[in-house]
């Protein structure tokens, strides 16, 4: 199947769901599995129309595939929400329920009574939570979510590249490259890191 093809599929899942009249956000998050930087989370309420081009799975996109859509979601969508949760706040919770919790922040507000999720289930949101394996390239709502999550956590880390330089968070986002773990290992973390994440990379 082709990505056009896929987008297509994304997208008639979730017009199933607005023909049966259901009012229904997608939620998505960014930056669980990095050393550094907060997880995010967006919680979008998607319109049937207009229909947006290039809603898919924001890891699928090209950056400014990404960067064009993230424009057109917040000009167009009924609702965004975004929200974050910092590292030494992951250190203190697990980065699972640091999710949730980001999640929550997302959706507090959304004018809407059923969360399709991407894979996080037992968030607590106030509706009915649909957890999808795969969400964002299964469900369109949760393709624009996943598209601003992504954007809004790229941004935020260009912006620690330029508190913290000498790691590289602007190219790598904070994941563990091989660069970025040099870079710990030679200076120690920086108060963006998650200090429960980089025991292995620490050890003697």
């Amino acid at each position: 199947m082709t990505k056009s093809e896929r987008m297509e599929q994304a997208y008639r899942h979730d017009l199933a769901l607005w023909e049966q009249g259901l009012v229904f956000a997608g939620i998505d998050e960014a930056g669980r599995g990095p050393l550094a930087g907060c997880v995010t989370a967006a919680c979008v309420v998607m319109q049937k129309e207009p229909r947006l081009p290039n809603i898919y799975d924001s890891k699928h996109l090209s950056e400014k595939q990404r960067s064009e859509a993230f424009e057109r979601i917040r000009e167009q969508a009924l609702f965004v929400g975004v929200g974050h949760v910092e590292a030494d706040e992951i250190d203190r919770i697990n980065i699972l329920e640091a999710t949730r919790l980001a999640m929550r922040k997302a959706a507090a507000g959304a004018p809407v009574d059923t969360f399709l999720v991407d894979a996080v289930a037992d968030i607590g949101l106030s509706g009915r939570e649909l957890p999808l394996i795969g969400g964002d390239a299964a469900s369109y709502s949760i393709a624009a979510a996943s598209i601003i999550a992504k954007v809004t956590r790229d941004r935020l880390m260009q912006e620690l590249d330029a508190m913290y330089p000498a790691y590289g968070f602007a190219r790598h986002k904070g994941y563990g490259t091989r660069q970025h773990m040099d870079a710990i290992r030679q200076l120690g973390p920086c108060p963006a890191h998650r200090k429960t994440f980089l025991t292995r990379i620490l050890a003697p």
